[in-house]
């Protein structure tokens, strides 16, 4: 293993403990050594806190070690324009970093320019891309500058054979304790949960973190339906008033004067509703909604846990960037129970959206599998 992806590798570890608290901001970890000694470690904590380079050089000094001469080994680009901090170029010029390796470049307008501005003064720079780990870890921040539009990752649990329920949609629970555990974690982290009718009518879902040590970010839950037609007595809405929900309809039925009286009641209770814009197959324009969530409310990632039909729109669509999949030792080997994503029909392999494996990781007898699409 080269000392570029070492370095990097640990540079991205580290960025990863601020999951949930620096979003919309990217994760970004930096590593300062001489040769293979680490002289500072250091990450991103915070949204409007130090960058990492400069708490890496922190680092340096509180274990009194020198940088000057050293490497600074960063996820992102060193930015070169001043925000809620001050440039990282200038700390790594003022520390004396003599070689920089990073492994994404930094696309943001006005922050740019980074690598050029540290070779035209005399530090040598170099683009690796030796660390996966390291480039995956601006992927939600770069789709957010390309797309406008949150980082939506969608979850479920399945069989060996991709069922998620039986055919009488029994689904309580194929995923184990732990698995559901870690589920509540990752919606900790995110900005909105997002679900459709389907889900609420069957399961009368809350969609908050339970049992977790932090919560780092209180998810607002965000409803898929278009006629407004979401129960007044269901969980969700029952409980807006202390946590934020959105119910997203059909454009005209957010003004029209037929659902004023349900539209009085839920704001009642606190519920936000958004008008989307239809698409061509009658539904509302999911990109679009995604669109509105990201403007209007700033939300950067979107964890969907929802039924076939919603996710197979998503998917249609081209809206999932991530799946985050718990496979339970379970086979159902029935062809009349619900598969994980349903709706549309694939004549081919050609055109069908492609993931690559992300993680995968072991949880008691389930099996997570992170899935990613490639989008750098």
């Amino acid at each position: 293993m080269s000392l570029a992806k070492r370095m990097l590798d640990l540079a991205a570890r580290h960025a990863l403990r601020a999951a949930g608290d620096v979003e919309p901001n990217p994760l970004v970890g930096c590593v300062i050594a001489r040769g293979d000694r680490v002289l500072g470690i250091g990450h991103h904590r915070k949204f409007g806190g130090l960058h990492a380079e400069r708490e890496a050089l922190a680092s340096c000094k509180r274990q009194g070690n020198e940088p000057r001469g050293a490497s600074a080994y960063v996820t992102l680009e060193p930015c070169n324009g001043q925000g809620k901090q001050p440039a990282c170029v200038d700390a790594l010029l003022e520390a004396g970093i003599a070689h920089v390796v990073y492994a994404v470049a930094d696309p943001n307008p006005g922050k740019s320019g980074g690598a050029t501005r540290l070779s035209s003064h005399g530090v040598s720079v170099e683009y690796s891309r030796e660390s996966p780990l390291a480039c995956s870890l601006a992927q939600p921040f770069l789709r957010r500058l390309a797309t406008g539009r949150p980082w939506v990752i969608a979850k479920w649990a399945q069989t060996i054979d991709g069922r998620v329920a039986t055919r009488t949609g029994e689904s309580k629970w194929i995923s184990s304790p732990r698995s559901r555990a870690r589920v509540h974690r990752l919606r900790a982290r995110v900005d909105a949960m997002l679900t459709g009718m389907g889900t609420i009518l069957a399961d009368d879902p809350m969609l908050n973190a339970r049992d977790v040590r932090r919560v780092r970010r209180l998810a607002r839950r965000v409803v898929v339906d278009s006629d407004l037609d979401i129960p007044p007595e269901c969980a969700i809405v029952n409980t807006a008033s202390e946590i934020p929900t959105i119910v997203a309809c059909d454009q005209d039925l957010s003004s029209s004067g037929i659902t004023a009286p349900r539209r009085a009641m839920l704001r009642d209770k606190d519920v936000e509703i958004i008008g989307v814009r239809a698409d061509e197959r009658g539904g509302i324009d999911l990109g679009h909604m995604l669109e509105r969530l990201f403007a209007d409310f700033g939300v950067a990632i979107v964890l969907v846990e929802a039924g076939p039909r919603l996710l197979g729109s998503l998917m249609r669509d081209d809206l999932i960037d991530e799946a985050v999949v718990y496979i339970a030792p379970l086979l159902f080997g029935d062809e009349m129970a619900r598969s994980s994503i349903e709706g549309h029909i694939v004549g081919s392999l050609a055109g069908v959206p492609r993931f690559g494996v992300h993680r995968v990781r072991r949880v008691g007898d389930d099996i997570e599998v992170t899935y990613r699409r490639r989008v750098l």
